[in-house]
């Protein structure tokens, strides 16, 4: 097996694309180690030894009308998730200054509901416009559904970024949610990249979901131009249909990440929220083809301090 994932890394290497089936072939070796040192030599060639950290605000919770089965703020199940409407300017600006000096590069607003609602998207909008003046961070944005139009009114107050997650792979994804399509996420990401904005787009892995549904959402992913994945564990949350999930194993967590840089070389490969299922192997991630991560506070959950993942970083030789 170590022979095949020599071949692929040589193949990667030269600036050729690996198959969906060579992709299932390398997902399934038990050569870990030799995996995640060709995913480490891909990640060093394509992107360097810079690691990108980013930073979200829950700035609306709760009361979701999606009904999403991992997700603690759907209001079609009990969560006891704290709930409250859009946050004001001067919240949302004292937690950008306090991660961007804690080292964060980017920072962004994310709601709950399947799109913003009319009455909040101006307050939104000044919200944008009062952190492009008074920090020095990236600008992203999480909202939710919108469109082309919407699209073009955040890039022109400072966003550069919109994040919008396919969730898991266009099959699978009925399975996870029926209140709207895998098509009105695709279509959400196509307005943003006509708008001129980047995209992050990742999903969820741990949702009950096969290996080759893994692979399917890396290539639809590829296929859409993304070039910053967030890659999320599910957190069982007590309350929603998915809490009696088995978590799964760090070696699988990291083997999926090692395959994504396989697929997406020149990406940002991120962690993002559940990575605690890892624990010290967090290390190891940034050895197998990890070059980004949400870093302090997630949505719903706890995540590292800015400062620690920072110092961790550095100590395995690689550049914040």
């Amino acid at each position: 097996m170590s022979h095949l994932i020599k071949k692929l890394e040589d193949k990667v290497m030269a600036g050729k694309e690996i198959t969906f089936s060579e992709a299932i072939e390398l997902y399934q070796t038990e050569d870990l180690e030799e995996l995640f040192g060709a995913a480490n030599r891909i990640r060093e060639k394509f992107t360097g030894n810079k690691v990108d950290l980013c930073t979200i605000m829950n700035a609306k919770s709760g009361k979701c009308s999606e009904n999403c089965k991992f997700c603690a703020q759907s209001a079609h199940y009990s969560t006891g998730v704290e709930v409250y409407p859009l946050v004001d300017v001067e919240k949302a600006l004292k937690l950008a200054k306090e991660n961007e000096a804690s080292g964060a590069h980017r920072f962004s607003l994310v709601t709950s509901g399947k799109g913003i609602l009319q009455k909040d998207w101006e307050k939104v909008l000044t919200i944008y416009k009062v952190l492009r003046k008074e920090t020095n961070l990236k600008l992203c944005a999480s909202l939710g559904i919108i469109s082309y139009e919407q699209a073009l009114q955040l890039k022109e107050v400072g966003v550069t970024m919109y994040h919008h997650n396919v969730e898991t792979s266009r099959d699978y994804f009925p399975k996870i949610c029926t209140t709207h399509t895998y098509q009105e996420r695709i279509d959400t990401i196509k307005n943003v990249l006509r708008a001129g904005l980047d995209i992050c787009c990742g999903g969820i892995i741990g949702m009950g979901e096969s290996f080759e549904d893994r692979i399917n959402m890396a290539f639809e992913i590829k296929e859409l131009g993304v070039k910053s994945i967030p890659i999320n564990i599910l957190n069982p949350i007590k309350g929603t249909p998915l809490e009696n999930l088995k978590p799964l194993e760090p070696q699988e967590i990291l083997k999926t990440m090692a395959v994504f840089r396989f697929i997406i070389p020149d990406s940002f490969i991120r962690y993002a929220g559940g990575r605690s299922a890892l624990g010290e192997l967090q290390r190891q991630g940034l050895k197998a083809g990890v070059n980004a991560a949400l870093v302090g506070n997630y949505l719903t959950t706890v995540g590292n301090k800015i400062s620690e993942d920072i110092q961790m970083i550095k100590e395995e030789g690689l550049e914040v």
